[in-house]
């Protein structure tokens, strides 16, 4: 902990931060007054601090909390002084009554001399207040989402790099060597390198014995099972104890370990579905009070949109982070590094847009031979893209989005210049199934549902690598036990299997036999489909490989460690089944509830207003009347009821769908294809109604 810190030293510190910075120098003697050395605060935000590997001291981070929570104090005071003071001048100008007794002189001219200053100075006080405790929690707040997002990710991880470390150590490399290892790999390991990058950071640059440094990490790491292996590892280093085994065995606790703790998370989940299930009848519960109000003409029009526009999307928005808190997301990008040229030499070609090789040529040399290659190789890619575009949809989803905006825009554009589609709410209003069409559902068309598809078959690809992985080591596993080497194990397994994940042996052993160096074959066929999963398989295996071509123990750990893998994705796909029928169900609920109160409830109010108009006009045709408006009745718009009954089911089936595809596949862009179904569903029972 550094409490120690001089004044000085903390203003000079901040000096390089900023407005903020400065402040929070200047602020250092309240932060002094307020906070005390040995305050437990002050220590719980210091251990945070190190948690999240922030680079500033606990002085300096209170005192810019401190003035941040002062500028939000000014800020909302000023604000709270000004409305104040135009309330009490502009709307308090009647004389009061307190208590229901009206005041008489002087009582009466004391109130009106101190309404205003008090009103002034409570408001700012209060908001101020407010500003305050906002402003000086926040950063906090956001300290301790960081210290638990790392231990969350190092949890995930941890297992996976254990089995790395194990790999590492048959092939011979003792602990310090393996720990250099492990922070290298950062793009594969994330945040665990992280945790062993301050490791080897203090050993070198604050003249620390690695010892101290690990027990260091021990107690400072946000992940109490990181923290417990780096105490059990100093053990064995300390006593020198086999460190292969106790890392053979730590990665079968590790395993069983991320079984138990996605059994948590899935209850967790089940009791949020529970929780969807109650809370998102709340608005259809408040649009048939509010209709019910509006019939009695005592309804509000806002408080009719607030539920409809923002309470249904709020709600949806609220879970989906809330899932996103406890979904264990696959962390890491799923490249990995290499040698630079070599890696990307066998890639080039895997890409409809990839250049890299000729590119490299061209800048390295200069010569005009390259350049004219370049340039044809890049017509050659043109040519490609244009005759097969899916090609370069289904590599990059996303990019769909560019070709299908402008030509959803362009079909609304023509539609409206036509005069098909209505210009004005009331048109909307009028037509609201054609309406919502125009505006809603043919942009979500043709912008969702290519979208919806070429994700479906961009994550094909890669799940049919990962339904063959494990079977696929536990035979390079054998075959390298009779006593092939690695890359003849690759030859063999292709030769036996068949699949994707075959051919794809088949072309790391051809590679290999045409000069490439296998580590590069192995990085290259991982950075062709960049899944995490599988990249830290590759890893291991590139990595253990170097050290000897008879790995036969370090695959069959990495085949153990790819089965509870997939043990843990099967559990999770039987257990979000329940999740995924909870909330489709309610959102059926709510479409067939809706549908009914349209054809039992608003038709037949819209029914006898037609017959009372039809009367009233029959009858009153001597007087002059006209009667009422043929789709009201009182203040009742039948036809805006209606449309805001569709858009209410509209709504609930996004967020319907982006919650079911988040709890499926802990991705945003897998609800795409239920937002489209569901919101189908909506079109076609709303249709005939």
């Amino acid at each position: 902990m550094a409490s120690g810190t001089q004044p000085g030293g903390l203003a000079g510190a901040a000096a390089s931060e900023g407005v903020l910075g400065t402040m929070a120098g200047l602020l250092y003697p309240v932060y002094r007054r307020l906070f005390d050395e040995d305050d437990d605060f002050v220590e719980r935000v210091d251990r945070k601090l190190d948690e999240a590997l922030r680079d500033r001291t606990v002085e300096l981070f209170l005192s810019r909390a401190v003035a941040i929570g002062l500028l939000a104090a000014v800020a909302l005071a000023v604000t709270g002084w000004v409305t104040a003071w135009a309330v009490a001048s502009l709307a308090f100008t009647e004389p009061p009554v307190i208590f229901g007794l009206a005041l008489s002189e002087p009582w009466l001219g004391i109130v009106n001399a101190l309404k205003i200053p008090v009103l002034v100075v409570g408001s700012g006080l209060v908001l101020g207040g407010i500003g305050f405790a906002a402003g000086f929690g926040t950063p906090i707040a956001l300290l301790y989402l960081e210290a638990d997002e790392r231990a969350r990710e190092v949890n995930v991880l941890l297992p996976d790099a254990t089995a790395y470390m194990y790999a590492l150590s048959v092939g011979g490399m003792n602990q310090l060597e393996i720990m250099e290892a492990v922070a290298d790999s950062d793009d594969v390991y994330g945040e665990v390198s992280r945790e062993f990058q301050t490791i080897l950071q203090e050993t070198r640059y604050f003249d620390t014995d690695y010892r101290t440094a690990v027990r260091n990490r021990a107690l400072e790491t946000p992940s109490s099972q990181l923290s417990g292996f780096l105490t059990d590892m100093l053990s064995i280093i300390n006593s020198g104890g086999d460190m292969t085994q106790f890392l053979d065995g730590k990665a079968e606790i590790m395993m069983r370990d991320a079984k138990n703790m996605q059994e948590k998370n899935l209850e967790t989940l089940e009791l949020f579905g529970e929780m969807y299930l109650t809370i998102s009848m709340l608005p259809l519960l408040l649009i048939i009070l509010l209709v019910t109000m509006a019939m009695l003409g005592d309804a509000s029009d806002l408080l009719l949109y607030l539920t409809v526009y923002a309470l249904i999307p709020g709600i949806g928005a609220v879970f989906l982070v809330l899932v996103s808190i406890f979904k264990q997301d696959d962390h890491g990008g799923g490249h990995l590094s290499g040698d630079g040229e070599a890696v990307e030499g066998l890639t080039s070609g895997d890409s409809v847009l990839d250049r890299t090789v000729t590119r490299s040529f061209a800048d390295r040399n200069g010569d005009q031979l390259f350049d004219d290659i370049y340039r044809q190789e890049t017509l050659h890619r043109v040519k490609r893209l244009l005759t097969s575009p899916q090609e370069l949809f289904i590599e990059r989803p996303l990019s769909s989005v560019v070709v299908t905006v402008p030509v959803a825009a362009a079909l609304v554009a023509w539609l409206v210049v036509s005069g098909l589609a209505p210009t004005t709410w009331d048109g909307v209003v009028d037509a609201p199934v054609w309406g919502t069409f125009v505006y809603g559902y043919l942009p979500m068309y043709v912008v969702l549902g290519p979208l919806a598809v070429f994700d479906g078959l961009h994550q094909r690809r890669r799940r049919g690598l990962l339904d063959e992985l494990s079977e696929a080591l536990r035979k390079l596993s054998s075959a390298n036990d009779t006593g092939m080497n690695l890359l003849e194990s690759f030859r063999n397994v292709a030769e036996t299997s068949t699949g994707k994940l075959a051919r794809e042996f088949e072309r790391i052993h051809v590679t290999v036999n045409y000069g490439a160096d296998l580590k590069s074959a192995l990085i290259a066929f991982n950075n062709r489909y960049r899944v995490p999963r599988m990249a830290r398989t590759v890893n291991l295996i590139a990595e253990a490989q170097e050290a000897s071509s008879q790995i036969s123990d370090v695959l069959r750990t990495a085949a153990r460690a790819s089965e509870n893998h997939d043990e843990i994705e099967q559990e999770r796909k039987t257990r979000t089944q329940m999740q995924l029928a909870i909330i489709i169900m309610t959102f059926l609920t709510l479409l067939g509830v809706m549908a009914l109160l349209k054809v039992q409830f608003l038709d037949v109010v819209g029914q006898l207003a037609e017959t009372a108009a039809d009367a009233e006009g029959g009858s009153g045709s001597g007087s002059g009347g006209s009667g009422a408006p043929t789709n009201s009745v009182g203040n009742v718009n039948v036809n805006r009821l209606s449309m805001l009954f569709f858009h209410a089911v509209t709504l609930q089936a996004v967020s319907a769908g982006l919650i079911s595809g988040y709890l499926r596949e802990a991705r945003v862009l897998a609800g795409v294809k239920f937002v489209v179904a569901l919101a189908t569903a909506s079109l076609l029972i709303w249709i005939p109604l």
